[in-house]
């Protein structure tokens, strides 16, 4: 066989070679890539995605579509291959795996976490959305949280809302702990409670609790502290409203949607339009007071927002600098902190004045 024949043949097996480590090296990464963006406006899965009864509503136009994240599955391993593809691919983002998946964090508690704060997503979205339009909102004191083998297990449970500890009314959570250490451990603490189901079915009715429970409880000792009394729950704030708000949307996780949820919400109890038909993306958590706090992975949230027709993208300031880094051509970035300079926003992108929005810059 001639030298050159030779010498090709082997390059071409070592070649082949490198490719078939290449596809099965498993490596410690995992991928973003943009996800579904869909429109707090409208439908999905065939059903309008704000569900508000109580209270008129009116029409609206355009869009204000919430934006997500596509990434691996915390069980899946790349290659090296598939990892080399990422890196060079520009709409991918190939990160460390226990950046998404931590490793103290089994796949059931992760998806029980996002769950969770999509959840508080959608509460916060409500309460911010009522409160910049003047409606007010109740609290409530609730229970969080049990602890497994604690004097509440069984006793108390996630929901119950939290009326009094030994006869003195409870107004905030931290009430319900400087009550409870007042005791020595092994002293007795006595709670009025209205159960989680009653709780629920009364704020679904919008009536009163008809049913409240007296549970008394022997404290237990601290596991830091001897000496501090404790019962094993966790107390928390719960929001009641004066109509129903209902959020549909399947197979999301995280808060990143606070934002729009919110601002759909406003669009849809106001009579103007807040889009005046345009189409505005955005992405943002946001809290009780409107504030808009940063999110991962914008830069996929971008792409997938252009690729879907979006014109305006309503940018968490802390986000700003990365997503201008390689914002899509065709799509303006637009710095919102709160959920007043967000509607600011809308109002100018409806009226045409570009020139007066906030914009996203490098550095």
């Amino acid at each position: 066989m001639p030298r050159r024949t030779a010498t090709m043949l082997a390059s071409l097996l070592t070649l082949i070679a490198l490719l078939c480590v290449g596809v099965l090296i498993p490596v410690p990464y995992a991928e973003m890539s943009p996800g579904p963006t869909v429109n707090t406006l409208g439908e999905h899965g065939g059903e309008p995605v704000l569900q508000i009864s109580g209270r008129k509503t009116y029409p609206t136009s355009g869009h204000l579509n919430m934006t997500t994240v596509r990434v691996t599955g915390s069980q899946y391993r790349m290659n090296l291959a598939e990892a080399l593809y990422g890196w060079l691919t520009h709409d991918n983002l190939v990160v460390p795996h226990s950046t998404l998946y931590p490793d103290d964090k089994s796949p059931d508690e992760l998806n029980q976490e996002t769950a969770e704060e999509f959840s508080q997503s959608q509460e916060s979205a409500k309460v911010a959305a009522l409160k910049q339009l003047g409606i007010p909102v109740g609290t409530r004191v609730i229970v969080s949280s049990v602890v497994k083998g604690s004097p509440a297990e069984g006793q108390l449970h996630a929901g119950d809302v939290i009326k009094a500890v030994d006869g003195q009314e409870v107004k905030q959570p931290g009430d319900v702990a400087a009550l409870v250490t007042k005791h020595q451990p092994g002293q007795k603490v006595t709670f009025l409670v209205v159960p989680a189901k009653e709780a629920a079915a009364a704020e679904k009715e919008k009536r009163q609790p008809k049913v409240e429970d007296t549970v008394s409880l022997a404290t237990a000792k601290a596991p830091d502290d001897a000496k501090r009394a404790i019962v094993g729950i966790q107390a928390g704030t719960d929001h009641t409203f004066p109509f129903t708000i209902n959020i549909k949307l399947a197979d999301v996780g995280g808060p990143s949607a606070g934002l729009m949820f919110a601002l759909g919400i406003v669009d849809k109890l106001t009579p103007d339009d807040l889009t005046g038909g345009k189409f505005v993306a955005g992405t943002g958590t946001i809290d009780d007071n409107g504030k808009v706090g940063p999110i991962g992975g914008v830069e996929m949230k971008t792409v997938g927002a252009r690729s879907k027709g979006a014109r305006y993208f309503l940018t968490p300031a802390d986000n700003c600098a990365a997503a201008a880094k390689d914002a899509p051509a065709g799509l303006t970035l637009v710095k919102v902190d709160t959920i007043g300079d967000a509607l600011k926003s809308l109002d100018k992108i409806k009226k045409g004045d570009s020139a007066g929005l906030p914009l996203c810059k490098v550095g």
